[in-house]
């Protein structure tokens, strides 16, 4: 599990579009408003990255894309990454966790970036196999 800002991450695939995250909030914090500041914080840091990476051939295209969809967005002030809204489950039972968390693993099968769900490395996946990953299941 991970802990970012009153976040318990027990799940997490970050895939070229969007992301999927199995999470909670910690005792006395609220779900929406961690996701809320994450995803601040995350866009402000993609689009800085982007900014400076002077060998990115795509770095004019995305920003005016991020840029064009915060001008249409007044709640933003100069580029918008994610989508404004979450589309939360509530996992009531055991069997939906496995399922969803089945569903996390094999995502990148499915959009056919990687023939096993331990061969891609911007999961957690690898923890479940006990394999070297990017995302590492620990303490932020």
């Amino acid at each position: 599990m991970r802990y970012y800002k009153g976040l318990l991450l027990y799940a997490l695939i970050i895939m070229p579009n969007h992301i999927h995250m199995i999470a909670s909030a910690k005792e006395g914090f609220i779900l929406s408003a961690i996701l809320r500041d994450f995803k601040k914080h995350t866009s402000k840091e993609i689009v800085k990255a982007i900014e400076v990476n002077n060998t990115e051939s795509r770095k004019h295209w995305m920003l005016w894309l991020f840029k064009n969809a915060g001008e249409k967005n007044s709640r933003n002030q100069r580029h918008q990454f994610w989508q404004q809204d979450n589309y939360p489950i509530e996992l009531s039972d055991n069997e939906m966790k496995d399922q969803k968390l089945n569903n996390i693993h094999e995502n990148p099968v499915r959009a056919g970036i990687v023939r096993q769900p331990d061969n891609y490395v911007f999961s957690i996946t690898n923890d479940f196999y006990e394999k070297e990953g990017l995302i590492k299941l620990a303490i932020l």
